[in-house]
């Protein structure tokens, strides 16, 4: 079954496999949202906010909005972050070309390449070869944990070293192909039919490629962009500079423990069907063999792939070897950025043949346009919506009020509310956005409170990489969600617990790693 049709057939599935209760709960959701979502709007907008501009008003009422409808999405969630783009446009927040020019942002483009060659590997077969190859590891077994588990270790180790959102745009396809050859298996054990978009292990293993992938780019300075802007601006207001390995020295320790809470955490609250499946190794050495000798399509598949992960790795390299100031860094990320690397492995399957002499290529444009367009316009509107808080103040507001209600005013209370800041203004924007917001507004206030800046803007930097809630909260939350198989209400539940407990994890941390290294 091709990615699209998987991804197209779980979200029809979504609520069939919902009990009455569940059903009934729903449709309240969804009828009680939708006319909370407007009315939320207008209690925001005729409530006096002196300390926002008429823009930013009217911006924080249509936000309003759209997070709501996004919670109980009585309508779909692409439609809602168009329709949020829509009224700024009404509402005069911002002209036309620069409400929809993030439509056309390069990260959809990392999506749209992304999306293509995890459709490719999907025809081909590429993934279930993939998937059998890392289920047939010794010591993973027959345990169904045990999967989760170095799932989530592989998207945590590779993120540390390319983006949050290549890391699972790369993954994503595995994870399906891992899910769905459970899903044989079990069939095989329990000899009943298993419907794969209802398995509890498939939304385990949908956000751990999310959150797991999220979780592994705090690991180096070059794993997800608001690390390289902490480290920015904590050189340039604070004037101390954190070099590569010494940002690692209290990120990977941090990366381990909660890497741990994250497993810990998808394993109980989507606890697998089965814990172990007596057989499943033979099982699986039989449908690798069943796979046969590698197809010319998933070897031009394979070679895309290959192509497009060496291409997002190259400045991971360049940056430990030169540094990430350096000319060739700078001139390589410069030309070839993620979203350039995914479209060219995307053009490469249009490119390579597997029958020359009948002209028939890797991919075709009727296979590829089955991509789950939906996601690409869900990000799209909520770029929209980050971009204009950032440039009408509003999460500076936010922030700031927030902040001040925590009456902080010692280090390592000023370091809890900046990482809790940085987590909620990175649920509505994107992790960048949140990043430039938030560190340079805990950096003075903690400067101005007498304290040492450093430990608060780390907190900030890392809080706002922290955003597990939403769809939109990042572009790792988006690609699964567009697998049918994670239901909003699960990945809000399991967001906010993640946000929460990582949230003080990561403070409690700091406060013992931080005066060791010296950062504090």
């Amino acid at each position: 079954m091709a990615t699209s049709e998987v991804l197209q057939k779980g979200q029809r599935e979504i609520r069939e496999v919902l009990s009455e209760h569940e059903e009934r709960f729903e449709r309240w959701r969804n009828t009680i949202g939708l006319f909370l979502g407007p009315l939320g709007a207008l209690i925001i907008y005729l409530i006096p906010m002196p300390s926002l501009s008429p823009k930013a008003h009217i911006l924080a009422s249509i936000i309003t909005w759209v997070a709501i409808w996004w919670i109980t999405e009585p309508v779909p969630l692409p439609i809602s972050a168009v329709m949020g783009a829509i009224l700024c446009v009404v509402f005069g927040v911002a002209d036309a070309k620069k409400v929809f020019a993030p439509f056309a942002d390069p990260i959809i483009y990392l999506f749209f390449g992304g999306f293509i060659i995890a459709e490719a590997m999907s025809i081909h077969g590429l993934d279930k070869r993939f998937a059998y190859g890392i289920m047939s590891m010794r010591w993973i077994g027959n345990s169904t944990g045990r999967i989760l588990l170095a799932f989530g270790v592989i998207c945590g180790f590779i993120s540390m070293w390319i983006s949050n959102t290549a890391t699972t745009a790369m993954m994503f396809p595995i994870a399906l192909g891992i899910v769905y050859a459970t899903a044989d298996i079990v069939q095989q054990k329990t000899k009943s039919v298993v419907e794969p978009t209802k398995l509890r292990f498939g939304t385990a293993m949908m956000l751990m490629a999310a959150y797991g992938a999220s979780t592994g780019g705090i690991g180096t300075p070059v794993g997800t962009p608001p690390n390289l802007i902490g480290i920015a601006m904590i050189e340039k207001f604070c004037n101390v500079k954190i070099p590569f390995f010494k940002w690692m020295s209290f990120a990977v320790p941090l990366l381990i423990l909660l890497s741990i809470l994250l497993f810990v955490l998808m394993y109980f609250l989507h606890k697998p069907e089965v814990s172990k499946i007596e057989g499943g190794q033979e099982y699986i050495a039989r449908e690798r063999a069943l796979l046969g000798p590698w197809t010319r399509g998933q070897k031009n598949v394979m070679v895309a792939f290959l192509v497009t992960v060496s291409l997002w790795l190259i400045p991971g390299v360049l940056a430990i070897l030169y540094g990430t100031d350096a000319p060739i860094s700078k001139a390589y990320n410069r030309i070839i950025p993620e979203s350039v690397a995914a479209l060219i492995g995307a053009v490469l399957l249009f490119i390579l043949p597997v029958n020359w002499k009948e002209r028939e290529f890797t991919i075709t444009w009727r296979q590829a346009v089955n991509i789950d367009w939906g996601t690409l316009l869900l990000f799209g509107g909520g770029i929209t919506l980050g971009n204009l808080m950032f440039e009408l103040k509003l999460a500076d507001v936010i922030g700031s009020k927030l902040l001040n209600l925590t009456g902080a005013t010692s280090t390592w209370g000023i370091t809890l509310g900046a990482i809790f800041i940085g987590i909620l203004v990175s649920e509505t924007s994107s992790n960048t956005a949140s990043a430039n917001m938030v560190v340079p507004v805990i950096i003075s206030l903690a400067q101005a409170a007498g304290v040492n800046p450093v430990p608060p803007a780390i907190g900030a930097t890392l809080g706002a990489s922290w955003g597990f809630m939403l769809p939109v909260s990042t572009p790792p939350n988006a690609i699964v969600y567009g697998s049918g198989m994670v239901p909003i209400i699960k990945m809000i539940r399991a967001g906010v617990l993640y946000d929460l407990l990582g949230g003080f994890l990561i403070w409690i941390g700091l406060m013992i790693i931080l005066p060791i290294v010296g950062l504090a």
